[in-house]
Order: C-alpha cells, then structure tokens, then sequence
C-alpha cells in the first residue's frame, strides 16, 4: 500500500508521523507532495519519505490523502481532476469541504472525508469520518486500518456531524492548549517553580481525562466528587462560572462550528 499526502502542512505531517510511528507503512511507501522546497527538504530529512513538488507524482499511489488548506483545494482539485485510476481511494481531511465537493472537483467518485485532530501524532487522536457510496468494502476498510493506527476512528453515517466534530474535536486541542497555558501561568504566579508547574497541569489533565473516559459517571458527577463543600475547589468553581467559563467554551464551539459550514460554502 501507497500512500500520498497532497500538502505536508502541521496535520498532514502529524499523520505521517503517527503512521510511521504505528508502523502502518514504511517510510518508502509514503510520498509527501508539498509547494515549499524548504518543507519538502524538512520532512523527508525527517521521516525518511519521499517528497515532490508536483502534485501529479501522487496519481500513481493507492491512496491519496488530500492534507490542504480549504483556500488552496479548488486548484488542487482542478490540476487532479480526470487523472485519478477508478480503484484509487481518496482521503480528505479539508476543514468544510463536502465529499460531493472532493468528488465533483476531482471528477471521481470513491471519497472518504475525515476530520481528525493533531494528536494523531503520537497516536492518541480522534478522526471522525464518513464515506460515498463508491467507496467499496476492502477500501473501507483500509481507511479504518488507517485512522485506528492514529487514534480512535468514528465512523458517521450523517456528513453534517463532520462540521460538527471541527468545531469540537478538530479544534478542541487548541482549547485544551489554552487551558493547560492558562493554568501553567496561574501555578508560576502563586509560587510554583515552572517546570513543576507544566508537570502538575500536564499529568492532572491527562488522568482527568482518563478517569472521565473509564468512568461511567457524567462529568458533573466527577466534578461534585472533587468538590468539597466550602473547600478550595468550590471556590476556584465559582470564580470560573461568575467569569463565563462554561458560556465562554460553548460560543467558542459554536463559533467554529459556523466557520466550518461558511468554509463549505467558500467562505
């Protein structure tokens, strides 16, 4: 099995990251197409692939992973379109843009469009994704064996909730990063040396979210579970909701739910 990346941006790298590293492929089996000499000089010092400047050099591959910008994917199409062999299975992880955009751009019928998120990269990710009808049983299946090896792989059967999961899990390391920034700087401030402080923060989100997943408890109930009355924790609470940090998190999601459906109408 081959492999092409059309564009070898942050998400794109994450991925040839995460399937070499899942051992899913080897090096050679991967060709990264990108418009940046220094990037492609970059990524094949790095991992090992093989990089060209061409975008054409990928028809010959079995799978094409279209890893472009949304601003950049009309004319990728247009210079792919009508190129493509009939068994080639396409992947897209273009934020907004529809399979019957891929497909009709391309003049080719078997796509898979994902939305994954950057954790890909070390194998813990989350790639949300749906298939045409075209798209036959053992190329599903190779898109399955692909996105498991970077993560958890959710398969929907409504495409309407791929717009949804950008807004949510796509975007959501970026609110993560946030809060973890956030919470390092506040730990610095009342004293915490700063490479305790990142260790703390680090570790307590990542066994919060652990427990949550293992956990048959709602969220709410965890939380009540580490809040005492009248403690230190009930305190930090109530500041957090009298600064709209609940109503905060869910415009924010709302916000990049309609940025995504403007980016599918080319906006």
């Amino acid at each position: 099995m081959k492999i092409a990346f059309i564009g070898g941006g942050v998400m794109g790298e994450a991925m040839v990251s995460g399937l070499l590293n899942k051992k899913v492929v080897e090096a050679e089996a991967i060709l990264v197409s990108d418009v940046d000499q220094a990037r492609r000089k970059a990524l094949a010092e790095k991992y090992g692939v093989q990089c060209s400047a061409d975008n054409r050099s990928a028809i010959g591959c079995d799978i094409l992973i279209l890893a472009v910008k949304p601003q950049s994917l009309g004319k990728v199409l247009a210079k792919l379109r009508g190129k493509l062999r009939s068994d080639q299975l396409v992947l897209s992880i273009a934020a907004g843009a529809s399979t019957k955009t891929i497909s009709n751009g391309l003049g080719h019928d078997p796509v898979v469009r994902v939305m994954p998120n950057i954790a890909v990269q070390v194998g813990e990710g989350v790639c949300i994704w749906i298939a045409t009808e075209a798209v036959s049983p053992a190329q599903r299946e190779r898109a399955r064996t692909i996105l498991a090896a970077l993560g958890k792989e959710i398969y929907v059967s409504d495409e309407r909730y791929i717009d949804m999961a950008t807004a949510v899990s796509g975007s959501g390391p970026a609110y993560i990063f946030l809060v973890v920034e956030a919470l390092i700087e506040a730990a610095v401030h009342i004293g915490l040396p700063l490479e305790l402080a990142k260790e703390l923060v680090l570790q307590t989100v990542l066994g919060s979210a652990r427990l949550a997943q293992a956990s048959d408890k709602h969220p709410a109930e965890l939380r009540n579970m580490v809040t005492s009355p009248g403690g230190t924790t009930a305190q930090g609470l109530l500041r957090l909701e009298e600064g709209g940090a609940r109503a905060i998190l869910a415009q924010a999601v709302i916000a990049a739910h309609e940025k995504a459906k403007a980016l599918a109408q080319g906006g």
